[in-house]
């Protein structure tokens, strides 16, 4: 097949040659077609022409360019995942041509297998469907032009296109012409999807322009781009490279809009031009138009009569091209012109080839796919001139395709379209009768095969009018060769391969027995004498607590943690160090929650006292000491009560003048008093008189400024006061509160609830005489629509009254009091609440409990990430104190940075991975059997990205309770009843080894007794404890920036949904309204629909018809009524009405530019304080967005303060500055030895003028008020100086205290944690009141705010972040409000983020090779055997993939029992299952999977070594040159960063080696010896796996969901020939046999995902091997970044930021990483290796220690390295 060429001799060559000759050929091709053409065609030269771009450097230097700015965009595209948590709404499309030529590449199928194509086509699509995806398939018109020299391309893109349409859902959309058409543009603003999924590179180079055109035309429409080429998938996710666009992209475009569109019209021209010729050249038909006339005419004779889509097309195509063949064969013998095409096959030839072709055809139609799946591999392929027929022969087939799939009138089947042709049956039958049948070896086709060739021709040739072409039979009736050995020998020595033979080594181990014993009995065993269980590696045994040679003690991976202040009880310096970590532990933990910290006493273990309700009790006789002991508390109630009101009288009048100097400060002054006091008299008379000023200050406010606009905040405010006097005093209001209330009420214009009021009878005329008094003063409005309006975030919620005596600061609720019960109980909950609800404060209650429980009980808090662990560690030092024996702490952190007090503390705060680290020691076993309780917060990282699998095998290894909390699951049922059924195996498994105990003689009475004990204490059970309602609001608004100006537009959460969501989905669970926002959808239902029938019902004031109170549950119940009236409507034919009103909700800001917006932040960030919005959290992510517009804000105000400044300021403080170091300088000098009094006086006299100097300077450069954002009343300056010393050695300290001192502040991953920290307690203090962030506070910092800002889109920004990071909009105890506002966000992503439901937690694939060498360590070297068995198998047999899945648990055992396999034959552990060898340095580098396998298999082998060979004998000196090949080595190890395929190798860099090299020789070697072995391993273990699959959807397309099966063989002796393969092809998918794979190509991971049956649900990241060179599925290589070597040798991070396309930051975190994995083997050496590795980790040593160096420093300079 001949792509970008009109040769055609690469037809018969398989997939997967060589990329770049095949490149290379391509463009060779069409240069020279170029050349020709360019020749023999005139050129009008008023019209555009493709050969402009040779002649004119403008175009070529336009195309240039963007190509080149393409380039640049895909070196800094960033890998994510695709579908991040997006569910029900998520929309992009997918570039139809480069899906297409994607797949017509892949490596695995043969050119020509028409059902194998479609089979990998239907596999990407369906994957991407399963995982949630909703898309568009767009294929152009202008693009089939590239094809049309190709026809066999042209036909199956025009088959693709039928089958998606007429086969699947799939959308497809084929009427626009090109991406530059009006009519696209129109589609893209309608419905602005996500992305689009496009290919950077085409066949050739003019549709690689095509492409790029694309590409950039899309990112300057505001659409993202995801690269077809590095894209990857796995169970949960798939990923691809991600470029952003931006505004760059629309100026690029605009600029050059003019030129681009000139040549994209030459370039059509050309094209269409070119392949005009191209198609006469192939078909030899006049024109196009008398050809489909023709297929019209045959097919309107034909499609009555044949109903087999196949057979039609095959007639149809066959006896156009026997009747095209004759009149060129005619026309050859006629013409003596030159431009008449020449063909070289006769027609008798022409129709042995048609025969043998509709035989095939035939065979596909009978012939079921699992006998088609055995077909032969020949190594013959078509001949040139055969080639060339067929590519004729392709062509009349695209036109008869493309004309039955305009005739939609016809209602054709197009089932059979995907399997409409097989070249590889073809060729075989060509075969058969060319080179095998003979008179000895003549086959039988059959009868039912016989008999529809038979019905084929014979409509073929007499529909074609060729009468002298010959019968039906013989098939052959020329001796020409249509056929031509291969010369491939790789096919050869292919097929000369054979799968390794079967067969485990057995391992008699009870792990392996009770998981996987149940299999056993079916899979193949070695014997005793087998060689290779005779030649297995044989290690000495490895050890947990014993170096395996010295004896000496070993250290595990909690050991190799840096361990804070250790020697502290020795070392003064690490001591103080110790105390002032301690005093900034409390003071982080004050700025957390402000609780004074609890002293904690052990309780004994009494029985407590039955509680009893006194009202319920008999009257008992009191004694003397009891009455006299009520009479004085009754006494001090009375004087307490006395001292309230001489505080209050004290107070009232600064209370009435504050409320009349502003109402809002003034009221917070009057609440706060109300708040301390206790006394319920006091608070009713100051509600009273906070009403009474209220009142008089409206009436003022009306008489005045009311007049013209009414501001309401003082109506707001008496309102309040009303609802607080009737809900919480109306029992104790008097006669004369009464009456003022109600005047309160009648001055408003509430009538109607003055009236409800009780000693306030009003007759009619009276009514109507105070409406008319008091008009002046009214609000203009019903009660209820002013209440739900203003007041919406001020109604009463619903809260108990009654205290609960376990919570001191406040009374919880319901669903609260419940969590508490469960702790009491010591019960597991998973705990679903929304942000800042107050979920968290059980887990402190837990903390509590166990703190009083004892001095030996823990509870472990998991965090997910350290910013988090750091925040709770600093909240437990604060919250709790308590005295304990020696060596015991309240609170200890583990992180993978350091740990302090871990394990000798009660509460532990730690990542996941440090926790599993613990309950994976062997050596930690009696440490984990303290565990009481363990916390999981933000436990919905379970379906994370990075470590999901560690949260899952916390959660079924921990024995003790558990909390699991989240505000994001939207599956909360499917969690809690997984865990359960973990809780249940527990049961069982502690009753299994309490039995076991129990009947023990070895175990002490004691130990006994204690685990039974803990057993009868341990609950068991799981409870779902579910809370849907946020405390605060939250309403969304929309930024727009006009003429310099912001104007923020409310966005009604409706206008999120579209009537099809509605009616499909319903409304989403947690898009609840504001009071406010249900008036507003109310009023704009009216408008829609005049007639609505129940209007006047639910009019606010008729539906709250005299209610005085309304609260927030009337509210809930009022929504839930206008939401059910909206689905009536839609049920009942109103669609149109429910579209109007959503559309009158949908805000419409003005659009500018990205740029306008960035300009203008700080003007916004100006707008949001004028407008009382903040403190604000600004959320960016970007690293280097983040620092950009928080200095940005910085600079504005600086200018800002510079423009207030007195002319010469400057001037003077420069001056005043000078002056200032000279006074300085002139003190410190000092003559001791001239005593004179004057010099004394003098010296006074200059301390004075210093002193005054400063006192000048201070005022100079202090900052206005109006200048800073920063609130200097939030914290005294002793406190502000502590937190800006803790943070002055910080590379960056000089910027972060610059921005706090304007109140300013930025938080991201690569600040470093002090940092973070100062940030974020400033913030919470209330003095930072800006600042932009990333993600990093996302996930459960406290952070509280008034208002939340989203400034940038971004892929990051889905669902599960918008809910995490608008959570912290609405500061419970001081905002009622929250406010989210969307700054540069397009408003189709506004509404995907809105009604986007959460993920659903999925499990993940939960094993590898080195988890499994974890668990069976633990079970072998563990002191309580049981214990450890427990826990492994609670791993292997709960994982949730697995959960109601049998064949996924049949797939994990087999996983099991081959990476045991491996593990055995390696020499890590014995058939016993005894862990030995170099156990210890895989199992700690297990983060590194597969490099530390790697690792140690280079070290075995001896190749460091070799490498490190000092530069003469006896030295411990090494060359420079070693040392480069050391980190060369370790970065493809430890620092693997592929970067896209589409990077230019070529390109020259500032001062950076941005492409990693390849690995010295025998390193290479060694790296492809360790994945042979692997592939061997895993091939046998998919070998074995693949008779789980589901055989019933193996043979049906995954998406189209087309049936191949058959159950009937046809009975053909022919068919059973060809179909005879004798290479295995039980493994592999049916449909990929087609193209002549086997099970063979399992044993390349590389091909693996491609071939393996979709059922089993393995995939080759599932396989751990390692190569040196990764490939796109274009077959281009993706290179490693050579950043680690790159900043090794230059030691810039400036430089890697130029030139690697790394933020600073980011840079930062990837060393950082790369130095913990060196750390690592550090400490993995120092306990383990001796002898032949020694120098070889001295050197790796020296190289740790200069990285270290430089990534702390910045910088560094390579020298040559000595000890």
């Amino acid at each position: 097949m001949a792509y970008g060429g009109s040769t055609v001799h690469e037809y018969g060559m398989a997939y997967g040659g060589s990329t770049d000759m095949l490149r290379t050929t391509k463009k060779m091709e069409q240069l020279s077609l170029v050349k020709k053409t360019k020749a023999s065609i005139h050129v009008d030269s008023r019209e555009p022409c493709f050969f402009d771009f040779q002649t004119t450097p403008e175009l070529k230097r336009c195309m240039e360019e963007i190509t080149d700015s393409i380039l640049e965009e895909i070196t800094a595209a960033e890998y994510v995942s695709l579908l991040n948590d997006y569910v029900e709404s998520e929309f992009f499309l997918i570039d139809g041509d480069s899906l297409f030529i994607t797949f017509a590449r892949e490596q695995t199928l043969r050119q020509g297998q028409y059902l194998h194509f479609f089979y990998l086509v239907e596999c990407y699509l369906q994957d991407l469907t399963s995982k949630g995806a909703k898309y568009i398939i767009i294929f152009f018109k202008d693009a089939e032009c590239v094809y049309y020299r190709n026809p066999d391309l042209l036909s199956l893109r025009t088959a693709l296109i039928v089958h998606l349409r007429n086969n699947t859902e799939t959308t497809i959309h084929t009427d626009f012409s090109n991406c530059l058409d009006h009519s696209w543009q129109c589609f893209l603003k309608q419905n602005y999807p996500y992305y689009l999924i496009i290919s950077d590179e085409g066949l050739d180079e003019l549709q690689t322009d095509f492409l790029h055109i694309f590409i950039f035309h899309t990112l300057s429409k505001k659409i993202n781009i995801i690269l077809t080429s590095g894209q990857e998938s796995d169970s949960i996710r798939a990923y691809g490279y991600h470029i952003n666009s931006l505004h760059r992209h629309q100026i690029f475009f605009q600029k050059r809009e003019a030129r681009i569109k000139y040549y994209y019209q030459a370039l059509v021209e050309y094209l269409k031009k070119s392949s005009t010729k191209a198609y006469l050249s192939f078909s030899g038909c006049p024109n196009v138009e008398s050809l489909t006339a023709k297929i019209h005419t045959k097919i309107t004779q034909f499609q009555k009569e044949i109903e087999d889509f196949r057979y039609l097309v095959c007639i149809v195509t066959c006896s156009l091209v026997l009747e095209m063949h004759s009149q060129v064969l005619e026309n050859q013998t006629t013409s003596t012109e030159p431009n008449v095409v020449k063909t070289a096959l006769t027609l008798q030839e022409a129709g042995d080839l048609i025969r043998m072709y509709c035989l095939s055809v035939v065979f596909l139609h009978h012939l079921p796919l699992s006998q088609r799946a055995q077909i032969r591999l020949i190594n013959y392929c078509w001949n040139k001139t055969t080639i060339m027929f067929i590519q004729q022969h392709k062509l009349y087939e695209f036109h008869v395709l493309k004309h039955l799939a305009t005739q939609k009138s016809w209602n054709m089947d197009f089932s059979a379209l995907p399997d409409l042709s097989d070249n590889l049956l073809w060729e075989n039958i060509a075969y058969y009768y060319e080179v095998e049948k003979d008179p000895g070896f003549d086959l039988d086709i059959g009868e039912k095969i016989s008999r529809d060739y038979e019905f084929l021709w014979k409509h073929i040739t007499g529909d074609s009018g060729t009468c002298n072409i010959g019968s039906s039979f013989p098939l052959r009736t020329t001796p020409s060769h249509f056929l031509e050995e291969k010369c491939s020998p790789s096919e050869g020595n292919a097929s000369k391969m054979v799968f390794p033979n079967l067969g485990l080594i057995p391992v008699i181990n009870t792990i392996v027995d009770e998981f996987a014993g149940d299999i056993l009995t079916g899979l193949p065993f070695l014997k005793g004498d087998d060689p290779v269980i005779l030649s297995l590696i044989k290690q000495k045994e490895f050890d947990e607590r014993l170096h395996w040679h010295s004896g000496k003690p070993l250290s595990d991976d909690y050991d190799r943690t840096k361990e804070g202040f250790k020697g502290a009880d020795r070392d003064p310096r690490a001591l103080r160090n110790y105390q002032k970590l301690q005093s900034f532990q409390r003071f982080y933990g004050q700025s957390l929650e402000g609780i004074t910290s609890k002293t904690i006493a052990t309780q004994l273990d009494t029985p407590k006292k039955t509680y009893t309700d006194p009202k319920k009790s008999k009257k008992i006789h009191k004694k003397k000491a009891e009455i006299i002991i009520e009479e004085n508390q009754k006494r001090k109630k009375a004087e307490e009560e006395e001292k309230e009101e001489c505080r209050w009288r004290a107070l009232a009048v600064s209370v009435e003048t504050k409320i009349k100097e502003n109402v809002i400060s003034g009221i917070k002054y009057l609440e706060t008093f109300l708040k301390n006091c206790h006394s319920k008299s006091v608070k009713r008379t100051a509600e009273m008189a906070g009403l009474n000023v209220c009142f008089d200050l409206w009436k003022e406010y009306c008489k005045t400024e009311g007049k013209t606009y009414k501001n309401f905040d003082i109506a707001v405010e008496m309102m309040r006061r009303i609802h607080s006097l009737i809900v919480n005093y109306e029992d104790s209001l008097q006669d004369a509160d009464i009456q003022q209330i109600g005047k309160c009420l009648w001055n408003l214009g509430f009538e109607n609830l003055a009236a409800t009021l009780k000693y306030i009878k009003v007759s009619e005329d009276e009514r109507k005489g105070l409406k008319m008094k008091h008009s002046q003063y009214s609000v203009e409005m019903g009660s209820a629509r002013f209440q739900l309006t203003y007041m919406g975030h001020y109604l009463i919620r619903e809260e108990r009254k009654d205290p609960d005596p376990r919570v001191q600061h406040f009374i919880p609720d319901t669903w609260q009091r419940d969590l508490l019960d469960i702790v009491d109980n010591n019960e597991s909950a998973v705990i679903v609440a929304p942000t800042s609800s107050g979920k968290t404060y059980a887990s402190y209650y837990c903390m509590e409990k166990i703190l009083r429980d004892g001095d030996e009980g823990v509870v472990v808090y998991v965090a997910p990430t350290k910013a988090l662990v750091n925040q709770v560690w600093a909240t437990v030092h604060n919250r709790f104190n308590k005295a304990l024996p020696a060596g015991l702490t309240v609170c200890g952190a583990f992180n993978r940075d350091f740990r302090h007090d871990a394990l000798n503390c009660q509460i532990l705060v730690t990542v996941p991975q440090c926790l599993e680290i613990l309950l994976l020691s062997p050596r930690r076993q009696q440490w984990a059997k303290r565990i009481k309780y363990v916390i999981f917060d933000e436990v919905h990282c379970l379906g994370g990205e990075i470590g999901a699998e560690v949260w899952e095998h916390l959660l079924v290894m921990i024995r003790c309770p558990f909390l699991a909390l989240s505000a994001t699951i939207s599956n909360p049922e499917h969690l809690a009843e997984w865990l359960q059924s973990v809780k249940r195996y527990w049961e069982r498994a502690d009753a299994v080894i309490a039995q076991n105990l129990g009947s023990s003689t070895s175990v002490k009475k004691g130990a006994k007794e204690k685990r039974r004990a803990r057993m009868q204490n341990t609950s068991y059970r799981v409870k779902l404890v579910k809370h849907g309602e946020r405390y605060n609001d939250l309403e969304k608004y929309v930024c727009s920036l006009s003429n310099g100006d912001f104007t923020t537009h409310h966005y009604h959460p409706y206008a999120a949904l579209t009537t099809d969501h509605i009616e499909r989905y319903g409304f989403p669970l947690d898009l609840s309204l504001s009071p406010r926002e249900t008036v507003i959808l109310y009023d704009t239902m009216v408008e829609v629909r005049k007639n609505w029938p129940r209007a006047h019902e639910l009019d606010p004031e008729e539906f709250f018809k005299d209610k005085m109170v309304i609260t927030k549950a009337d509210v809930k119940h009022y929504e839930e009524e206008l939401k059910g009236e909206l689905k009536l409507w839609i049920k009942h034919c109103n669609k149109q009405k429910v579209n109007q009103v959503l559309l009158r909700l949908t805000p419409q800001p003005s659009s500018c530019s990205e740029l306008q917006k960035r300009i203008y932040f700080p003007h916004f960030v100006e707008k949001l304080q004028q407008m009382d919005k903040l403190p604000a959290l600004f959320f960016l992510f970007k690293i280097k967005g983040v620092e950009d517009y928080a200095e940005g804000v910085c600079r504005f105000l600086e200018n800002k303060q510079r423009n207030k400044q007195i002319p010469g300021s400057a001037k003077e403080n420069e001056q005043l500055t000078k002056k200032r170091k000279k006074v300085e300088k002139s003190l410190t000098y000092r003559n001791d030895d001239i005593k004179e009094t004057h010099k004394g006086d003098k010296r006074l006299v200059m301390q004075a003028e210093l002193e005054s100097i400063l006192s000048r300077l201070e005022k100079i450069s202090e900052i206005p008020s109006d200048c800073t954002y920063a609130n200097e009343h939030a914290v005294d300056k002793e406190a502000l100086e502590k937190i800006f010393d803790r943070a002055r050695f910080l590379r960056k300290h000089k910027v972060l205290q610059k921005l706090a001192l304007r109140g300013i502040g930025y938080h991201h991953a690569s600040v470093e944690i002090k940092g973070r920290q100062m940030v974020e307690m400033l913030f919470r203090m209330g003095y930072l009141q800006v600042v932009t962030a990333t993600g990093t506070l996302a996930l459960g910092i406290n952070m509280p705010c008034k208002s939340v800002v989203f400034v940038q889109n971004s892929v990051y920004l889905d669902a599960l972040n918008y809910r995490q990071m608008s959570g912290r909009a609405g500061r419970r105890g001081q905002d009622l409000l929250g406010n989210v506002f969307f700054y540069d966000i397009p408003l189709p992503k506004i509404q995907k983020l809105m009604k986007s439901n959460v993920p659903e937690l999925r499990g993940q694939f939960p094993l590898n090779i080195s988890l499994i060498l974890r668990l069976m360590l633990l079970a072998s070297k563990a002191d309580d055997k049981e214990d450890a068995k427990a826990k492994v198998l609670s791993v292997l047999k709960h994982s949730l993939m697995s959960f109601k899945q049998p064949r996924a648990v049949e797939i994990l055992k087999l996983y099991f029992l081959f990476c045991l396999q491996y593990l055995v034959k390696e020499g890590y552990v014995d058939q016993e299952g005894n862990t030995t060898g170099f156990t210890g340095l895989v199992t700690h580098l297990h983060y590194h999977e597969p490099s530390n396998i790697v690792l140690v298999d280079f070290l075995v082998k001896g190749l460091f070594h070799k490498l490190c060979r000092p530069i003469s004998e006896g030295s411990r000196v090494f060359c420079e040159d070693v040392m480069e090949t050391l980190v060369l080595v370790l970065a493809h190890l430890f620092g693997r960063r592929h970067l896209p395929a589409a990077v230019n190798p070529m390109k020259k860099f500032y001062q950076s080696k941005v492409f990693l090299e390849d690995l010295p020789d025998d390193f290479a070697a060694a790296l492809h010896e360790y994945n042979c072995k692997i592939e061997e391993n895993f091939g046998q273990f998919l070998l074995i796996v693949s008779t789980l699959a589901d055989l019933n959807q193996e043979y049906k397309l995954p998406l189209s969901e087309l049936d191949f099966s058959r159950n009937e063989q046809p009975d053909s002796q022919l068919a059973s020939h060809l179909m005879s393969c004798d290479q295995g092809r039980t493994a592999v998918s049916p449909f990929v046999c087609l193209s002549g794979n086997t099970d063979l190509d399992l044993l390349d991971a590389r091909t693996v995902n491609s071939v393996i049956q979709r059922t089993i649900g393995i995939t080759a990241a599932n396989i751990p091997v390692l190569y040196p060179g990764k490939y796109d599925n274009q077959g281009r290589i993706m290179p490693l970044n050579a950043y680690v070597l790159d900043f090794y040798k230059h030691g810039s991070l400036v430089g890697l930021v130029q030139d690697n396309g790394l933020h600073e930051g980011d840079a930062y975190c990837l060393l950082k990483d790369f130095v913990l994995a060196l750390k690592a083997i550090r400490y993995a050496e120092h306990s383990k290796y001796t002898g032949l590795v020694v120098e070889s980790y001295f050197c790796l040593f020296r190289t740790m220690y200069i990285i270290i160096a430089a990534v702390g420093l910045g910088t560094h300079k390579t020298s040559t390295a000595s000890g």
